[in-house]
């Protein structure tokens, strides 16, 4: 325990002891001082550049799904009963690329429908599935 020597009665010091923090910065330096060599490398490859140019720009629009709360689904806003949806599941699925399907539900449609509907498009085998939603709104 250290102790002050100035006249105020012998209390501890509340000095900060800057001792341990100067040797384990000198022992991070030398760490770094001994790995930062290491970092670099020995092989030289030369890697293959890509070009955009050459990259052929394909656009598919994306399809809709919209689920309203009573359970009735439009596929790009044409109202369709369960096989005429597996016709057009179908058709996007042998597509090259395939599109994503966006899924648009009302805000009071339940969960179970939502998720059945997405079960069906992963079962037909659509691979890009993505959600709609309004915007933020600040409270």
């Amino acid at each position: 325990m250290a102790f002050s020597s100035n006249s105020s009665g012998g209390g501890p010091m509340a000095d900060i002891n800057v001792t341990p923090l100067v040797d384990v910065m000198l022992v991070l330096l030398i760490i770094f001082m001994i790995t930062a060599p290491l970092m670099t490398h020995k092989v030289v490859v030369k890697l293959p550049e890509a070009s955009l140019s050459t990259k052929p720009v394909i656009t598919t629009p994306p399809v809709t799904l919209a689920i309203k709360s009573d359970g009735s689904r439009y596929w790009n806003d044409e109202l369709v009963n369960p096989a005429k949806l597996d016709q057009y599941m179908g058709v996007i699925v042998q597509k090259d690329p395939q599109p994503q399907v966006n899924i648009r539900a009302d805000a009071t449609t339940k969960y179970g429908v939502i998720n059945d509907a997405v079960q069906t498009l992963r079962k037909a085998g659509v691979r890009k599935v993505g959600f709609v939603s309004g915007p933020e709104r600040d409270n």
